[in-house]
C-alpha cells in the first residue's frame, strides 16, 4: 500500500470559530486591543466589524447604538473614521469600552529620551 495522504484545504476556515469566541466580551476586548496595537486603522475597523458581526450583525448593533445601519457600516468600513461619540456607542453595544492606560516608566523614559534627541538635533 502506498502512503496516501488526504488532501488538506489550503486554509482552515476560522471565521465561525472567531465569531463564536467574539461573543465573549473579554475575548472581544483582547481582540480589539491586539488590532489596536498593530497601529493600522483598517485592521481596527476590521476587528470592530468582526465584533459587530459576532454580536448579532450590523442591524442589531445599529439598533442598540441608535445609529443608522448604513452609517454604522460606513463608520466601520476599511476607510472608516468614526467620531468618538459613534465609536463609544459601537463599543458599548459590543460589550467593551475604550480605556486609557499609563505607559510603564521605562517606556516613558525611552520616549522622553527620543523626543529630547529630536529637539537637540
Amino acid at each position: 500500500m502506498r502512503n496516501e495522504r488526504k488532501a488538506l484545504p489550503a486554509a482552515v476556515p476560522h471565521e465561525g470559530w472567531l465569531l463564536d469566541q467574539l461573543k465573549d466580551a473579554e475575548f472581544a476586548a483582547e481582540y480589539l486591543n491586539a488590532s489596536l496595537a498593530e497601529g493600522d486603522q483598517a485592521a481596527l475597523m476590521l476587528a470592530l466589524r468582526d465584533v459587530a458581526r459576532a454580536r448579532g450583525g450590523m442591524t442589531a448593533v445599529a439598533r442598540r447604538t441608535g445609529m443608522n445601519r448604513v452609517a454604522l457600516s460606513r463608520a466601520l468600513s476599511e476607510q472608516g473614521n468614526p467620531e468618538l461619540r459613534s465609536l463609544s456607542k459601537i463599543l458599548d453595544a459590543s460589550g467593551v469600552r475604550l480605556q486609557f492606560v499609563a505607559l510603564s516608566r521605562r517606556r516613558r523614559a525611552t520616549r522622553a529620551a527620543r523626543s529630547g534627541a529630536h529637539k537637540a538635533a
